[in-house]
């Protein structure tokens, strides 16, 4: 865009230029004098006053004033003689002193009037603050002597630097044919209009990062991409370049300054006085390169100074400036800053200061930085203790982005407790994140290092305030925290004593229990009062986990799964990778407990991949075991195995989600035929959860697992004892762990009895909502009505098993039940022939009930004493069902009348 963007809307100034320009040629002497700050386009304007000049005949002379040749004299003056026609122009004196004679300086602007009366004659000279003090004078006898010829002089100078001799300056101002222009800046309507194109957004992002200087906004145009680049970094050192060499160490002061970039900071740091500063600062925010009171108007232009730096000589400007800022006051986040580009926490304010601007910036959510500060505290730090608490800190706050990350914080203290040199103090914090982390064993051990008074190392004196029957772990627990909620509602119930206590406090185990039986419903109240008034901050995280767990395990998950959807999406648009993971692993649990394998696989995936890639994590281990489950059930062994294949933490069976991923690989070691591994990995699970005391079957069914891989390995009689054990547990009414149940016994049973017990079977995991287990169910129920020879029965029911697997993505049950229908629907269930809905929708809710039970393989008596009627009313609804259907009979029945069949059967 070059001139023309310098010359947008400035018709003002233009018909100045052309006026005096006109006046020239008409014998109407000139002296215009073009002001504005560095960047603005003095020099592109005076080139267009030679430019129209030239056009209209006259003759340019052409002279720039620099800094580096303010000490040669007359630099400027044989740029301009140069310039001039050959022999029009005297030759100047050999000598300083000879050319300061008046006569000479006469005599050059006698040869300049006679010049112009061939043509009119235009001096520009630029940057007449540097000019030479010799050049100067010339220009000054010029401006005098020539006053009734031909001659315009064009001059430009910064509004904020004067040149040497201040009465030059002083001089041109008093003659009556001076004139004066000055360029501003652009404001953000002129850039908007400049660019018509761009979006007010763009526009006004252009504007604030170039100030409205047309230099930085000439260079932003021409980086790539949205943000600052080369081109602008180069401009904006160009600007302060063209400020002179005085100007390094001011804008060094204020870059390392930024917002605290006031003139006695500024003097003081970079060794001048405060009028200097004043000056400097003045100039810079005319140049719209500093916002006043905001340091400069984009971090790249800081960057830029920054970084021409010397490290070392930046980093002693940094600590200076750390020093200066606590003395003035000002916020901890902005002398953590200071400390922080210093590398410096020599002072005894410095950790306590880090510390808390990083607590700050947590808060804010300006993650990385919080966890720069922290790093940079605990680095610095010699007590172990204050080590530990800094680091355990540090997990908390990358927990947000990176759980991997925040568990390998934790490897320093545990290390420093495995050597005994953490005091008391330093253990608390440490249990409570480990076991907020579900590092159950782990968080168990420092407790009881606690309350043994062996955390810190022998013959160290306890401290006031180390008691071991203090709780570490107190506020931690969900349930607490929704007293207030729950109070107002249902109650706060208090969770179920998990594991023993260690020494008066609570087991780590307690934070992953489920209420006990009495109090479940008023927890699952009390969850959802809670849920409903949370917002996802620091703090609450725990809670809502617990809350969701709640609900996901008592309620079931269509309860759940809203929720869970809300809080991974709150932590998606926070950019909390990390509590986006959390959350998407309860929802990933939740969609494959009602057997959505598709979709539990797809929101594990996603999750894993928003998180930083790094290897594994405990509390990653809960979205890996979702993700090999649903593969494994989908009929994907390859795609499991080759989740299963990465690395995993150490002491994965002491935590919580190390018992998923167990379960995780045990399923696929049964798809894969390691029946013994995977009996091996169910047992594990057992002993971990009894020995915790969170021994629920609605959490980890590895009683039903167990006895699955037996009855693989032929164990009937161990299968049945695992089974008739969990039928014994708190969790046996539970219609999901008992139809599981009884769909594994059915197997040892007769026919007949295997019959009854698969009927019950399909209607607890039809209540249960599990697709996927209640596809199984209907299956082995089909393969039993065939063995008791009701092949059309058996067909129907096989048929419905096939629909409902498919629906669930589980490809290799579907080959199962229907070999040869991986693909297609079986003809009787095809689209074609199902009934349009409008003539499902016209059957009655009798009808709709009757119906539905048939789909499901129920005869005419069974369906009569499900719903209390007599065979021949059951008889009588399903001829009007086939009738307004259009449909032949009980096989051409459609296969899923979405009915909500839990209130039905």
């Amino acid at each position: 865009m070059g001139d023309l963007m310098v010359l947008f809307r400035r018709a003002e100034e233009l018909s100045l230029l052309e006026k005096l320009i006109e006046g020239c040629g008409e014998g109407n002497s000139g002296l215009l004098l073009i002001e504005g700050a560095v960047g603005c386009g003095k020099s592109e304007f005076l080139e267009t006053v030679a430019v129209n000049s030239e056009k209209r005949g006259g003759i340019v002379l052409r002279g720039m004033a620099t800094a580096e040749e303010r000490r040669h004299p007359l630099g400027v003056l044989r740029q301009l003689t140069a310039d001039a026609p050959a022999g029009a122009l005297p030759p100047l004196p050999s000598s300083p002193a000879e050319a300061g004679r008046v006569g000479a300086m006469r005599q050059f602007a006698s040869a300049v009037r006679e010049l112009s009366s061939t043509a009119p004659v235009v001096v520009c000279v630029d940057d007449l603050h540097h000019v030479d003090e010799l050049s100067g004078r010339y220009l000054l006898h010029l401006a005098r002597g020539t006053r009734e010829a031909k001659v315009l002089l064009a001059l430009t100078e910064s509004v904020h630097e004067h040149g040497d001799d201040p009465l030059l300056r002083t001089e041109l101002l008093r003659l009556p044919h001076f004139s004066r222009l000055r360029l501003e800046r652009f404001t953000p309507e002129a850039v908007r209009a400049m660019l018509p194109d761009r979006t007010e957004a763009e526009t006004a992002r252009l504007h604030r990062a170039g100030g409205g200087n047309p230099l930085l906004l000439r260079a932003l145009l021409q980086d790539p991409g949205a943000h600052p680049g080369e081109a602008y970094t180069q401009a904006v050192l160009a600007c302060l370049h063209r400020c002179g060499p005085a100007t390094t160490a001011l804008t060094e002061a204020i870059a390392v300054l930024d917002a605290l970039a006031g003139a006695p900071h500024v003097a003081r740091l970079a060794g001048t006085t405060e009028p200097t500063a004043a000056r400097a600062l003045a100039a810079l925010e005319d140049a719209g390169l500093l916002r006043r009171g905001r340091g400069f108007c984009h971090p790249a232009a800081r960057a830029a100074v920054l970084e021409r730096m010397e490290p070392d000589a930046r980093r002693a400007l940094h600590r200076e400036a750390a020093l200066l800022a606590r003395a003035a006051g000002a916020p901890d986040t902005v002398v953590a800053a200071q400390l922080l580009a210093a590398r410096h926490t020599g002072e005894d304010w410095a950790l306590p200061v880090l510390r808390a601007a990083a607590d700050q910036l947590a808060a804010d959510a300006a993650l990385d930085e919080a966890t720069a500060l922290l790093t940079l505290a605990r680095d610095g730090c010699a007590d172990d203790a204050r080590r530990t608490e800094l680091s355990v800190r540090l997990g908390v706050v990358t927990g947000r982005t990176d759980p991997a990350a925040a568990e390998l914080h934790l490897a320093e203290p545990l290390a420093a407790l495995a050597a005994g040199r953490l005091e008391p103090r330093a253990l608390g914090p440490l249990a409570r994140t480990l076991a907020a982390q579900g590092r159950i064993d782990e968080s168990t051990e420092v407790l009881e290092r606690l309350a043994a008074g062996e955390g810190r190392h022998p013959g160290a004196e306890r401290r006031h305030g180390d008691i071991p029957g203090d709780d570490p772990l107190d506020g931690l627990s969900a349930f607490p925290q929704w007293g207030a909620a729950g109070r107002r509602g249902a109650g706060a119930p208090k969770p179920h004593p998990a594991g023993r206590a260690v020494r008066g406090a609570v087991h780590p185990a307690a934070l992953w229990a489920l209420p006990a039986e009495a109090e479940e419903g008023a927890a699952a109240q009390a969850a959802e009062l809670f849920l409903r008034g949370a917002t996802l901050a620091e703090g609450m995280v725990e809670p809502a986990v617990q809350a969701l767990r709640t609900l996901l395990y008592l309620e079931g998950a269509e309860r759940a799964l809203p929720w869970c959807e809300t809080f991974a999406g709150q932590a998606a648009e926070r950019g909390a990778t990390g509590w986006q993971a959390v959350f998407a692993g309860l929802l990933a649990e939740g969609r494959l407990r009602l057997g959505d394998l598709t979709g539990a696989a797809g929101t594990a995936e996603e999750a894993l991949r928003a998180v930083p890639a790094r290897g594994g994590g405990v509390q990653l281990c809960a979205l890996t075991a979702t993700l090999v489950r649903a593969r494994t059930a989908m009929g994907r062994p390859e795609a499991a195995a080759a989740v299963l294949s990465r690395p995993v933490p150490d002491r994965l069976t002491g935590s919580i989600h190390g018992l998923a991923y167990l379960r995780a690989r045990g399923h696929y070691a049964l798809a894969t035929s390691r029946f013994h591994a995977a009996l091996g990995d169910f047992l594990d699970i057992g002993r971990h959860m009894k020995r915790w005391g969170l021994d629920r079957p609605r959490v980890l069914p590895w009683r039903a697992d167990a006895a699955e891989a037996l009855l693989r390995l032929g164990e009937t009689h161990q299968a049945d004892r695992f089974l008739a054990d969990q039928m014994t547990t708190r969790d046996a009414n539970d219609p999901w762990v008992r139809g599981m149940s009884l769909r594994l016994r059915a197997s040892l049973r007769e026919p007949k009895e295997r019959q009854a017990m698969l009927t019950k079977a399909v209607d607890d995991l039809h209540r249960s909502g599990d697709q996927y287990e209640l596809a199984r169910a209907m299956s082995d129920f089909g393969q039993v009505l065939r063995v008791l020879g009701e092949p059309a029965r058996a067909a129907m029911v096989n048929r419905r098993a096939w629909h409902v697997a498919k629906a669930c993505g589980a490809e290799a049950l579907c080959v199962k039940i229907l070999p040869g229908h991986t693909g297609e629907a079986p003809e009787a269930a095809s689209a074609a022939e199902a009934p349009h809905a409008d003539l499902v929708a016209s059957l009655s809710e009798s009808e709709k009930r009757v119906a539905l039970l048939a789909v499901h393989g129920h005869t005419n008596r069974e369906i009569a004493q499900k719903l209390y009627i007599t065979v021949s009313t059951v008889e009588q609804h399903l001829t009007r069902v086939y009738r307004k259907l259009e449909i032949p009979g009980r096989q051409a029945l459609p296969v899923d009348f979405h009915l909500g069949v839990a209130e039905f059967i």
